[in-house]
């Protein structure tokens, strides 16, 4: 895939300038990757058009993400795959967000977790963590984790990350990545202790995180991509109202 070099600034006639990387994207057409089983619904086939570059600064990303990208590491991609548009951007807009009744549930339940967002520290007890979680959630990655792909594709130094930690009586239960702009928080990904599950850590850790979008100032939190009939997806849509990101237009859904 091309890495890009993000340019520093780019010529203005007076009339707000588009960021450089949308520049570069329009003159450079990047090839799709190689088709792979999609993760999400059984017997389609997924495939992202994709670049790497070593730093993007936050309004870059969002203006990316409002394109329809995601990272994971170093590498920016967004869905290409023929005949399917089931991956679809969904963003809470903070100021207008109401939790229902089992989100307010799961927020009593968590009322002795404290939440505490600092610089990323990636170490072997948070990755001993990650392994435990993916162990109980996903074994079949579980097989293939390995300390230097949970850095690369977690910790790499990107674009402007924190740590989301929430701790119960000094102990770590969760942790969340999360990738911050003037204009946008987005949920990069979640981990927690499966001695925990029945707490309903995930609920808790998004609207702690949407609290906190608020208090900071920025206008919306990004949850990825949303998939239509994808089981492990459904919970996005639970958090309203949201909008999805439609033909590059963001509507309210």
């Amino acid at each position: 895939m091309p890495a890009m070099a993000v340019p520093d600034d780019a010529p203005g006639d007076g009339a707000p300038a588009r960021h450089p990387v949308v520049d570069w994207l329009t003159r450079t057409p990047l090839r799709p990757l190689l088709p792979r089983p999609c993760p999400y619904l059984p017997g389609l086939v997924a495939r992202e058009r994709a670049f790497r570059t070593e730093r993007l600064d936050g309004d870059g990303y969002h203006a990316l993400m409002d394109r329809g990208f995601r990272r994971t590491g170093d590498v920016f991609y967004a869905m290409d795959c023929a005949g399917c548009r089931r991956c679809v951007p969904l963003r809470v807009p903070v100021a207008t967000f109401a939790p229902s009744r089992s989100q307010r549930r799961a927020r009593r339940r968590n009322g002795d977790v404290t939440m505490t967002v600092r610089p990323p520290q990636c170490c072997e007890a948070t990755f001993a963590l990650y392994q435990r979680y993916l162990a109980a959630q996903h074994p079949t990655s579980a097989a293939d984790a390995d300390y230097a792909g949970f850095r690369a594709s977690l910790y790499a130094e990107v674009v402007d990350t924190v740590e989301a930690v929430y701790e119960l009586a000094g102990r770590t239960v969760a942790i969340s990545l999360l990738d911050v702009c003037a204009q946008s928080v987005s949920a990069v990904y979640h981990f927690y202790d499966p001695d925990f599950a029945d707490r309903s850590l995930g609920v808790h850790s998004v609207l702690a995180e949407i609290d906190w979008t608020r208090q900071i100032g920025v206008p919306h939190y990004y949850l990825g991509f949303w998939v239509e009939g994808a089981a492990t997806m459904d919970y996005k849509a639970a958090y309203r109202p949201h909008e999805l990101l439609v033909d590059g237009v963001w509507r309210p859904a």
